[in-house]
């Protein structure tokens, strides 16, 4: 009988690698990277983060995609949603064939389309119970690219279902990583779960738990963020602390805590183990990512470049945590730069649209750079370059 799940790739590393330097990797880059992570070009630096862009994760899921493609020449090749969230990573895989399942309205995908022959990869972020016990009873062939950090999280959230505890997930209810962890609470009959997106929600919720917020105002806040059946009164009695990993550290661990005093101050601090458990789950990469950048923001800075996915949880985070310190500008992309007027179309933090801003280099000295997990290298030399080009200097020779 044919193997029809994979986790660990194909074994087609070296034959794949060629394609993967030629679409991802940046000489430029390396260098930077090798020269102490700074590039001065006349009186222009950059400094370059120490951790930046793909993660082991995103890196293993688009080796993975690569691999597939090989391993299956002549098979449809579906991939549910997007791989990671970075647009030329995407259109990438499309360019080879791959074709991205998007989710209707509902949120749901449809895989009316997918027969027993076809191929079918599950994006980093990870798949729904619901939908990957679909694809399995289909008998098509499944590539799991689920990276391994959201998998120790997926772990936390069962035990705490198993338990009896209800999974309060720090995360951003509509993103396909958080409605695939928040989704394992379903293996068990009496599984529950609440997503909760940042510390004035969880106030919110700690109002209730101790007793100042009306059952009527969590309903309106969390009703469409928890499992189906939540009982609010019944099942904030016990809860079990876990997050999408790519959400601020700072904010998840704060988070925790705040709930644990409020369930304490509740039920004593002598019984509080029997109505909360809290595990570190943190992405190691999404820490290490954001470490680097406060790091960094503490050298003379003039402007911040963050470059990534305007839907990537973790370079909005970034951008997030420069901002607060450094005038900071997001990107999607290195062609956000235009390397004839010098102009660059950015999105502002907790902003929804781009807007663009000439002249945003001037008085600039002091550049500094980083990139989210999903961002490839040389879409950070690339920008790099742009700017260069716009100001009318070239990158010097090695």
């Amino acid at each position: 009988m044919e193997q029809t799940y994979f986790r660990k790739g194909f074994g087609l590393r070296r034959e794949i690698e060629s394609d993967l330097a030629t679409d991802y990797h940046s000489r430029l880059v390396d260098r930077i990277r090798a020269a102490g992570y700074t590039l001065q070009v006349e009186d222009l630096t950059f400094r370059l983060a120490k951790e930046f862009g793909f993660c082991y994760g995103v890196d293993r899921a688009v080796e993975y995609a690569y691999e597939s493609r090989r391993k299956f020449p002549d098979r449809r090749i579906f991939l549910v949603g997007e791989i990671i969230h970075n647009p030329h990573v995407n259109e990438k895989l499309e360019s080879m064939g791959i074709v991205i399942l998007r989710p209707g309205d509902d949120g749901r995908f449809d895989f009316g389309n997918v027969t027993a022959e076809d191929v079918v990869l599950i994006p980093a972020f990870g798949l729904r119970v619901a939908d990957f016990a679909l694809l399995r009873d289909l008998g098509c062939v499944l590539v799991d690219t689920t990276c391994g950090s959201v998998l120790n999280v997926w772990k936390r959230v069962e035990r705490y279902a198993r338990d009896g505890f209800t999974a309060v997930v720090h995360g951003k209810h509509f993103h396909e990583e958080t409605k695939a962890t928040a989704s394992q609470v379903t293996k068990h009959d009496e599984g529950r779960y609440l997503v909760v997106r940042d510390m004035a929600e969880a106030e919110v919720l700690c109002g209730f738990i101790a007793g100042d917020v009306s059952l009527g105002r969590l309903q309106e806040l969390f009703g469409h963020k928890v499992s189906d059946g939540f009982d609010f009164e019944r099942d904030l009695q016990r809860v079990g602390i876990a997050n999408q990993t790519t959400m601020l550290a700072s904010e998840s661990l704060a988070i925790a805590q705040r709930i644990g005093e409020v369930l304490g101050a509740r039920y004593g601090r002598e019984q509080v183990d029997e109505h909360f458990r809290t595990f570190d789950t943190i992405c190691s990469a999404t820490q290490e990512r954001q470490d680097a950048i406060l790091e960094l923001i503490e050298e003379p800075i003039d402007a911040m470049l963050v470059i990534g996915g305007y839907n990537s949880s973790n370079t909005n985070h970034l951008a997030k945590i420069c901002a607060k310190k450094v005038t900071t500008y997001h990107i999607a992309d290195a062609s956000c730069i235009d390397r004839n007027s010098g102009a660059i179309r950015f999105k502002p933090v907790d902003g929804q649209e781009e807007i663009e801003r000439p002249g945003w280099l001037s008085g600039a000295r002091i550049l500094g750079i980083t990139a989210g997990a999903s961002t490839p290298n040389n879409k950070i030399g690339e920008a790099i370059e742009r700017i260069l080009t716009s100001v009318g200097l070239a990158i010097p020779e090695e």
